[in-house]
């Protein structure tokens, strides 16, 4: 029972040094949505959960080496980013680019196919933006986060009209 308490007492205080440490990182690396996560962010996020776990759930993990995991990582993505904004060939080949899927209200089967989609995906995705009819679109685009974008034809764009009354006495 004395070892149980134990090593509920290093796992509790590993949790509240990890913590912070993964704060102080992720804060470092930069603010982006989930949703918007490229690939390898999406990866780096992956792998500190794993270290971070079992940091957390094994005792017998060293702890120093779980926190230097964790700021190698860190530094890592930064020096990744850093690439893959300062040379665009690095950064096209390691990230999504925007796949066009329709265009003048025809949808493009081979790049639907190439960035693993079906029809009923963009078809249910066209349903998201409150478009039913497919004859509407002039481009949609899937964008590199898997959102779609889209841009109506002129005569199915939403007019605003702004009507005017000027009392004159």
């Amino acid at each position: 029972m004395e070892n149980l308490l134990a090593d509920f007492a290093v796992v509790s205080g590993r949790i509240v040094t990890i913590i912070p440490l993964l704060l102080v990182c992720t804060l470092f690396m930069g603010k982006r949505s989930v949703g918007e996560l490229p690939v390898f962010d999406y990866l780096i996020m992956i792998t500190l959960a794993s270290v971070t776990g079992a940091d957390i759930a094994d005792p017998t993990v060293p702890h120093i080496h779980t926190a230097y995991a964790i700021v190698a990582i860190a530094f890592f993505q930064r020096f990744w980013t850093y690439l893959t904004l300062r040379y665009k060939p690095f950064g096209k080949r390691v990230t999504f680019a925007p796949t066009i899927v329709m265009e003048h209200g025809k949808f493009i089967p081979k790049n639907i196919r190439h960035i693993h989609y079906t029809l009923d995906n963009i078809i249910g995705m066209l349903r998201e933006k409150d478009v039913f009819h497919h004859d509407s679109i002039h481009y949609a685009i899937i964008e590199a986060n898997g959102r779609l974008s889209i841009l109506k034809k002129r005569k199915w764009t939403t007019r605003t009209v702004v009507l005017s009354f000027n009392r004159r006495r």
